[in-house]
C-alpha cells in the first residue's frame, strides 16, 4: 500500500469518523461514489479522536493564518479518512480533480489561498504531483459550521476494484 506507507513515512495518521456536536443531524454521505468519481462533502478539521479540532473562530482575528493553514492540513487528513472508509484503499485514487476551500474569514482577511495551501500541500506531499495536482478555489465565508476556521470539499477520480 503506497499511500498508507507514505502517510506513515510522513508521521501522519487518519482520524476516525467525525464526532459532531450533540444534536447534529447530517442527512447526507461524506463521500458520494458515482462510477469512478468521488464527490467529497465539506469536511472540517478533526482532532485525532474525531472531535472538532481547536482553535475555532474567525481567521484574521481569533485564529492566525498559520493556525488556519495547520487546520487545513487536518481537514486533508479528515478527507483522506473518509475516502479510506469509502474506497477501502487510497491507492485506488487516480487523480485529485478539484478542491474548494472555504475560510471563516474576518472582515478584511484576504490571505485565503495561504490558508488553503495547508490542504493542497498535504495532498501533494502524500500523492505527488502526478495524482495530487488539482484545480482549486479558496474563498472567504461570513460563517462556517460550529465556527470552524476552514472547510474543504473535493472531487477525486478512482479506479474500480
Amino acid at each position: 500500500m503506497h499511500i498508507e506507507a507514505r502517510l506513515r513515512e510522513l508521521g501522519l495518521s487518519l482520524p476516525p469518523p467525525p464526532q459532531l456536536p450533540a444534536g447534529t443531524r447530517l442527512p447526507f454521505t461524506a463521500v458520494r461514489l458515482i462510477g469512478n468519481w468521488a464527490l467529497i462533502s465539506g469536511h472540517g478539521p478533526q482532532a485525532p479522536d474525531g472531535t472538532l479540532a481547536q482553535p475555532i473562530g474567525k481567521v484574521g482575528t481569533d485564529v492566525t493564518a498559520e493556525q488556519a493553514s495547520a487546520a487545513a492540513r487536518l481537514v486533508a487528513l479528515s478527507v483522506l479518512g473518509s475516502l479510506q472508509r469509502a474506497l477501502t484503499d487510497l491507492d485506488r485514487i487516480t487523480s485529485w480533480v478539484r478542491v474548494y476551500g472555504m475560510v471563516n474569514a474576518a472582515p478584511g482577511f484576504t490571505a485565503l489561498p495561504d490558508v488553503i495551501n495547508g490542504f493542497s500541500d498535504l495532498i501533494l506531499e502524500v500523492f505527488g504531483s502526478q495524482i495530487g495536482q488539482h484545480a482549486r478555489s479558496a474563498v472567504g465565508m461570513a460563517e462556517l459550521p460550529w465556527n470552524i476556521p476552514v472547510e474543504v470539499e473535493a472531487e477525486v477520480l478512482f479506479r474500480p476494484f
